[in-house]
């Protein structure tokens, strides 16, 4: 170990202490930036580098840019309905078609939500068992089994609370660490002189490229969780979190992105994967490898602690207020725990990619409903443009997730 490995770990502990801190950990707006930015920065940000190499070689870096924008605009019209759409909930007075879209779209994230839930947390026992000899299906899915009913006791003991507080150290440990591996990359490229690297990119037509760069939007979601955390926090709370959340992520995604072109050069042939960037980053630091995998661990766990907290606050939206959250977080586990045990859920996922972006299509619906009633004209065409955009994507998209 160098004094480079020595120094890489003092910045990622240091960070996470510092992020431990009563100040931070209990203060109110990062309390409802962790969950967005929890699901955002979540399984795909070690795998989306590699992808986009595989899909737009040396336009990587442009290509990630383009989603990060798109997600900004959905989210855009999520805050937009938080805003104008939230506070007619279940009264009249709202737009025509109001509450059956609103009822679509909350279908469909439940199902996605119960789908990724499953999904998030079957992949952190398999990334965590993989490492051990008793790394087989079975033990995988007993793992991931309890797991998930920890989160669910968790959740029902201590409430959105208990929850947030597991997430809020996941996601410093995992936030830290993402912060000591873009130091670790520019130092490397400083010292190398190499900035940049001409990929290339898979073979594959102009229309098959598009239709894989739009399934990798699910990568960056999760923002919407704000939606559905109005039990806890304010409206405008959630909308400044929620958009303090996409604007960092989508820095530290493009940060990441365009730091590791000139390593992705070196990427050995073959499915792009968490463990492929894993590997090529011990030529950066033979720390990185280590603490690369610890940050895959709490990148799973985040995210599913995210989307079972969004899941919670959407039933108790669609009940009205009757069921509370800490009752909703058990059932919600319990359907993603038999997900895993009847279905192969890495098949299973690609059905949550899509009601994922159909539940956006959605939302772009209603804040075009909502924007009309209230004469938004300029808010209405970019609903309208947003509404055809993800209608393509839900139809065309080739999930990456």
């Amino acid at each position: 170990m160098t004094i480079f490995d020595i120094v890489l770990i003092a910045i990622a502990a240091a960070l996470a202490g510092l992020s431990m801190l009563p100040r931070i950990r209990l203060n109110r707006f990062w309390g409802a930036t962790v969950t967005p930015l929890a699901s955002i920065i979540g399984s795909g940000f070690l795998v989306i580098a590699p992808l986009l190499a595989a899909v737009a070689g040396s336009y990587a870096l442009a290509a990630m840019l383009l989603i990060v924008l798109l997600a900004y605009g959905i989210g855009h019209l999520i805050r937009y309905n938080i805003r104008f759409a939230e506070p007619f909930g279940s009264r009249a007075g709202g737009p025509r078609g109001l509450g059956f879209f609103n009822l679509l779209s909350n279908s469909a994230l439940s199902i996605a939500y119960v789908i990724s839930v499953a999904f998030y947390i079957r992949l952190l026992a398999s990334f965590a068992l993989s490492m051990t000899p008793i790394n087989n299906g079975i033990y995988e899915d007993i793992l991931a089994t309890a797991i998930l009913l920890t989160i669910a006791i968790i959740g029902y003991a201590r409430g959105l609370r208990g929850l947030e507080m597991v997430e809020t150290i996941s996601v410093s440990i995992k936030l830290s660490i993402i912060v000591a591996l873009l130091v670790g990359l520019f130092w490397h490229n400083f010292g190398t002189g190499i900035w940049w690297a001409d990929l290339v990119a898979d073979e594959a037509d102009t229309i098959t490229r598009l239709r894989m760069l739009a399934g990798m939007l699910l990568v960056v979601q999760g923002f919407e969780t704000s939606r559905y955390m109005g039990a806890q926090y304010p409206a405008d709370l959630r909308r400044k979190s929620m958009h303090w959340a996409q604007i960092s992520s989508a820095l530290i995604y493009l940060a990441f992105v365009a730091l590791v072109i000139p390593v992705l050069a070196d990427m050995p042939a073959g499915k792009p994967d968490e463990t492929a960037i894993i590997g090529i980053t011990g030529q950066v630091a033979v720390v990185l490898p280590f603490l690369l995998v610890l940050a895959a661990l709490m990148s799973q766990l985040s995210a599913g602690i995210a989307d079972t907290v969004g899941a919670g606050g959407l039933v108790v939206e669609e009940s009205g207020g009757r069921i509370i959250e800490r009752q909703a977080y058990p059932v919600l586990v319990a359907f993603s725990i038999l997900l895993i045990w009847m279905f192969d859920i890495f098949e299973v996922i690609s059905i949550a990619s899509r009601t994922f972006a159909f539940y956006y299509m959605m939302q772009s619906i209603i804040a075009l409903l909502v924007a009309r009633q209230n004469r938004h004209y300029g808010q209405m065409a970019f609903a309208l443009g947003l509404t055809v955009l993800l209608g393509l994507v839900v139809i065309f998209a080739i999930p990456v997730e």
